[in-house]
């Protein structure tokens, strides 16, 4: 007879069979969120947990190719597969996705190896086909495009710099897919207005469209504004869009366009400007920026666009009341950026923010002549101000920029990269309590004390970037770890004072993916290994110039940092022991390693040979220590090789000279 602990026992077994998939599944979907480990952890523990996890992953995304078929048996249910971590995806590669019919969605935007035969294959084995990433597909022309066509539900196609694509492989898959949502043909110089006159013909779905850096011209341009349910149209640097292009715009211009890109086009003027906004009503978003020079004229004729609410003028020139006009014409912006224009002046800025009464988000970049005037307008007028960005405003005070802490209270992302922020202005800004960006960088005057401040109001702090901020020692990045234990991106570079102690106190933020500790001459292996076994998300690391990190360094990120993409060693003390180690992380993809004295020609090929490295930079002086057939045959696996040609320099200039020699050659 069983006794009572069985029968608990076979019902504690059964529970996890007896779950709803549904139930199941989003009890996972909450603990890969809180840790993305976790779900191998959950995967050992039983065959049933086991199987429930194989029925629950919806994305793979492998290391190397070869890995496919023993993945896709492992998950039979993916719907997404993301290939872009594997240098060279070979055509038979492709084939193998038979074994999982319920893929609708593929990733190959980083991948080489393949070509029309493998896109045929591909097409061939997921005939539920959706979403299809083929940039940077450099070799790809009208044979593979002519295989794409042959997905006939495709909705999503990227192929951007796909640049022997010609307007026949683009008639093929206007012809062959015409329920596409959203298409990208960014860089693809072979592409004419025959190919885009027959693509506005037959893709009437169109919702989305990026034909930035294409040929585009006159010709095609009206019969692509007239697609009647285009909503994003992106023109980057489209110099075949001029004046004479734009005042061809009529009534029969489609009114669904809300986003409008029209950013580099140099032949754009003013009287553009104003045929686009007559036959575009409904415009929510537009980018003018690196344009023309915006008049009053310019300005005024926003007013036709009443439901407007991000405006991009970077980098272009304000004439006399150019930008107050915007304030007038302009009511309902709820984002501004000014990045880097000139022309901008505290009267003009003052007048604008007066006057956009919803605005949210604004930029004012290196607009190098307004003052605590402007900011004194800006916090009064704009107290909702979620995000504010102002790098090199270097005439605002440091009283000015308290104002921000006491008056923009709900700020999310604030930017004050190379202003005269001291530690007052930190206290002030712990009023911000929402702040999950902050970018206070080149900062000379802030101290171990202001991020003391922060640390205890800014909890859900995800973003902190202190380059070159150089008072900053352990004490105050210790502050920060603790009391912001959400940290993802930590910027640390040429904060000479920071030593192990620093690195150890942000070992404890579990969810840092991006550490630069560049310059950093004090930090050594000792701390590296507290964040490799820390910080199991890291992704990008910078310890270029720490001269003291040696092979122990390399060895415990060879062990914990699985996750490890990108990586800059230069100037550390690695030999070839701790270079092959690096190398042995499978889903590393960069790697920068100039003025690395411990490293031979024999290392540096034993480590090329066993990564899956995607781009490497490294010195020149290699390329002929180096046998070029072995060059080539990691070139052939996908690898792209930089060739850097830098003398050797070790000195650090301090922050504060540093910062000197930068305005002296922004003044030349």
């Amino acid at each position: 007879m069983a006794t009572p602990t069985h029968h608990a026992k076979r019902r504690r077994l059964a529970g996890l069979h007896d779950l709803a998939d549904e139930l199941l599944f989003l009890i996972l979907d909450r603990v890969a969120a809180d840790d993305p480990r976790a779900l191998k952890s959950f995967a050992l523990v039983s065959r049933a947990c086991h199987a429930a996890e194989a029925r629950h992953r919806r994305l793979l995304r492998p290391f190397r190719a070869d890995l496919l078929p023993a993945a896709l048996a492992r998950y039979p249910d993916v719907s997404r597969l993301d290939l872009s971590l594997c240098p060279r995806v070979p055509d038979a590669a492709l084939a193998a996705l038979s074994a999982a019919p319920s893929i609708c969605s593929v990733n190959l935007s980083c991948s080489r190896g393949f070509g029309a035969a493998g896109i045929a294959a591909l097409v061939a084995a997921c005939p539920n086909l959706t979403d299809l990433d083929l940039s940077n597909g450099l070799d790809l022309g009208d044979a593979a495009a002519a295989e794409v066509a042959k997905a006939r539900r495709l909705q999503r196609l990227s192929m951007s710099r796909c640049k022997r694509i010609t307007d026949m492989g683009l008639g093929c898959i206007a012809v062959g897919c015409p329920d596409l949502r959203e298409l990208s043909l960014r860089w693809c110089i072979g592409v004419t207005h025959l190919g885009l006159d027959l693509l506005a013909l037959k893709c009437k779905k169109l919702n989305i469209l990026d034909l930035s850096y294409t040929m585009i011209t006159k010709k095609c341009f009206l019969a692509i504004m007239k697609l009647q349910n285009l909503q994003v149209l992106l023109l980057v640097g489209c110099n075949g869009i001029d004046d004479d292009a734009l005042t061809s715009l009529d009534q029969e211009c489609s009114k669904s366009l809300q986003v409008l890109d029209m950013s580099n086009s140099c032949n754009v003027t003013h009287i553009g400007v104003l045929s686009v906004v007559k036959a575009m009503p409904n415009l929510l978003e537009l980018n003018l920026s690196y344009c023309s020079p915006v008049t009053p004229s310019m300005s005024s004729s926003f007013e036709m666009i009443p439901k407007l609410q991000t405006m991009k003028l970077d980098g272009c020139q304000f004439m006399a009341n150019g930008l107050k006009t915007i304030g007038k014409s302009c009511v309902s912006l709820g984002e501004l950026s000014l990045s880097k224009c000139s022309g901008v002046t505290d009267t003009d800025l003052s007048f604008v923010v007066s006057r956009l009464k919803n605005l949210q988000k604004l930029d004012v970049t290196c607009c190098r002549k307004i003052t605590d005037v402007s900011l004194a307008a800006i916090t009064t007028s704009c107290p909702s101000l979620i995000s504010l960005r102002m790098e090199s405003c270097s005439l605002v005070s440091s009283e000015g920029l308290q104002l921000i802490g006491k008056r923009c209270t709900y700020l999310e992302e604030l930017d004050l990269t190379d202003t005269d922020l001291d530690d007052e202005g930190l206290k002030a800004l712990s009023g911000c309590s929402k702040l999950s960006s902050l970018k206070i960088g080149i900062c000379l005057r802030i101290t171990d004390e202001g991020l003391c401040h922060i640390s205890k109001s800014c909890p859900d702090l995800r973003d902190i970037d202190l380059y070159r901020s150089g008072a900053i020692s352990d004490e105050g990045v210790t502050h920060i770890a603790q009391g912001c234990p959400m940290l993802e991106s930590v910027n640390l570079s040429y904060c000479t004072k920071i030593t192990d102690c620093s690195l150890r106190s942000l070992s404890k933020c579990i969810k840092l993916n991006t550490l630069e500790i560049r310059g950093c001459p004090m930090v050594s292996s000792a701390g590296l290994s507290e964040i490799a076994t820390g910080c199991r998300l890291l992704s990008k690391l910078d310890i270029k110039k720490c001269f003291v990190i040696n092979d122990l360094g390399m060895i415990f990120l060879s062990q914990f940092s699985h996750n490890l993409r990108q990586i800059n060693l230069s100037y550390c003390s690695v030999t070839d022991i701790g270079l092959i180690s690096l190398s042995s992380i499978c889903g590393l993809q960069n790697m920068t390693i100039v003025h690395l004295a411990g490293v031979t020609p024999n290392g540096l090929v034993a480590a090329l040979i066993v990564s899956g490295l995607r781009k490497v930079k490294l010195h020149e002086a290699f390329k002929s220590m180096v046998p070029s057939h072995m060059l080539k045959v990691v070139e052939a696996r996908g690898c792209i090789f930089q060739w850097i040609n830098k003398p050797y320099q070790v000195a650090l200039e301090p922050c504060d000279v540093w910062k000197q020699q930068s305005q002296d050659l922004l003044v030349q």
